[in-house]
């Protein structure tokens, strides 16, 4: 993925110090850029003397201008004393980014009783104006720059900037309709088009099957690096070589076509008709896809797929999702519940240090292609996109990895709060089986990112909404 741009818009008032907002505006600039971040920051220099919005008829048309040019993906208002709120607000509509409204909180005033910045104030100014041009944005608390919340509050806004930005550019590659069987995985299409501006590029098996035929026989580049993972990485005694070059294809093939329809995500029909057509299952295919990035959701799950890029997203693309089914209960924790799907996981978060290349263990062909083996545990984020009768609800939650027994297939047993809370959510809807778990910690940057996509509700069951809103006024540093 390309950086995120970041707008870097300091703003002040001519009536407050001028010499003070400058110094904060270089001070800020400095702090958000020590937090390790790969942003690229597009700031206001050259625009006039002091690289600050103060200037109302002169400032917003340019910084406008400067900002739609750059393609930024997100605005950051710090307030370097009291701001411009008129200014702010009306770059903030014109631009439909998300916006970060924050200032440094004010020293004591000096001993003649005057005072350089009144920032709070300004921030109460703003968020008012803010409403009244109907601009959504985001607020952390006024705090000191070294303020470990104001680092929380920075990192997880530009999170949930990256997860609306790519939910915004979505096009997800269907590979085949859903099985006939699973209602489950019905969506709406017109609908994701209309409200989200979610794209579904669909090609049928037999497209897929002939690219994968054509690549399996000519070879290349490509596919000789797909086959040289898989033996590297995997124990492959149990299957043949032709069946390594045909997985190795299948997923040179899905990549490719991803590439030419610009798509960021795949849903495949991955059972019965491709391993009727291909004579292999494209579970390998799909973890090996989902470990660079481009996340594959099983049994034509579209929901699943956008489900996928956000939680990559908002991890700033540096964990791998897993596309999992919750599927039974833990026998002896009440809380526990099984993440599995027939081998799709990706293969760097397996446990084992060369988990094996199956013939898939339930279908009566037994076709070969699944890679089975536990991933590790710990901390980690699941999360459901789902909707019915034209509303949308995200489903946010936290596990953590426990002890359970031995299964088939790509798995990790998981311990949640309350395990009974969670089934009933899930049963009464708008929720399925299938889940996307990430290896981090998410859910503030899908709860925020639900602030700029209307029509998307946030339903978090553990933490609850008011314990995310308090993390985020950094309750517990």
């Amino acid at each position: 993925m390309n950086k995120l741009k970041l707008g870097y818009a300091p703003t002040r008032r001519f009536v407050f110090s001028a010499e003070d907002a400058f110094k904060y505006k270089v001070m800020i600039r400095n702090k958000i850029e020590s937090f390790g971040l790969d942003l690229d920051i597009v700031d206001l220099e050259g625009i006039n003397s002091e690289g600050l919005l103060y200037d109302d008829n002169i400032n917003a048309d340019l910084i406008i201008e400067r900002f739609k040019q750059e393609k930024v993906d997100a605005v950051f208002f710090p307030h370097c004393n009291f701001g411009t709120e008129d200014t702010v607000a009306r770059v903030g509509k014109a631009l439909g980014k998300p916006v970060l409204l924050w200032g440094p909180r004010d020293e004591a005033p000096l001993e003649d009783g005057m005072r350089l910045r009144d920032t709070q104030c300004g921030l109460f100014a703003t968020g008012k104006v803010l409403r009244r041009f109907n601009v959504p944005f985001t607020y952390i608390t006024n705090t000191r720059v070294d303020d470990p919340v104001f680092e929380r509050g920075f990192v997880n806004f530009a999170a949930a900037a990256n997860v609306v930005r790519q939910f915004r550019s979505l096009r997800i590659l269907q590979i085949g309709p859903r099985p006939a069987s699973f209602w489950t995985m019905m969506c709406n299409e017109g609908e994701l088009l209309e409200r989200f501006g979610i794209e579904i590029h669909p090609i049928t098996l037999v497209d897929i099957q002939l690219a994968s035929k054509k690549l399996e026989k000519s070879g290349g580049t490509e596919v000789e690096e797909a086959i040289h993972y898989i033996k590297e990485k995997l124990d492959y005694s149990e299957v043949t070589e032709d069946d390594v070059r045909r997985i190795a294809a299948l997923k040179v093939a899905m990549k490719q076509y991803a590439r030419q329809t610009g798509s960021t995500a795949i849903a495949i029909q991955c059972w019965s008709s491709l391993q009727d057509a291909m004579g292999i299952m494209p579970c390998l295919a799909n973890a090996i896809l989902t470990d660079e990035q481009i996340p594959v959701t099983c049994e034509t799950d579209i929901h699943g797929a956008i489900t996928s890029v956000m939680v990559q997203a908002a991890a700033m693309n540096q964990a791998p999702t897993f596309f999992a089914d919750l599927t039974v209960r833990h026998p002896d924790n009440p809380n526990g519940e099984l993440l599995f799907h027939c081998g799709n996981f990706p293969v760097s978060l397996t446990v084992e240090q060369k988990p094996k290349l199956r013939k898939h263990f339930l279908f009566d062909d037994h076709s070969p292609g699944t890679h089975e083996g536990e991933i590790r545990g710990g901390e980690m984020t699941l999360a459901r996109f789902d909707g019915d009768h034209g509303e949308y609800q995200l489903l946010l939650g936290k596990a953590k990895g426990i002890q359970g027994p031995y299964t088939r297939g790509s798995y990790v047993w998981v311990e949640v709060n309350d395990w009974p809370l969670w089934e009933e959510k899930l049963v009464k809807g708008p929720y399925v089986h299938h889940s996307v778990g990430i290896h981090a910690n998410a859910i503030p940057a899908l709860y925020e990112a639900c602030t700029y996509i209307p029509g998307l509700t946030p339903d978090p069951v553990d933490p609850t909404e008011k314990e995310i809103q308090a993390w985020l006024r950094g309750s517990d540093l």
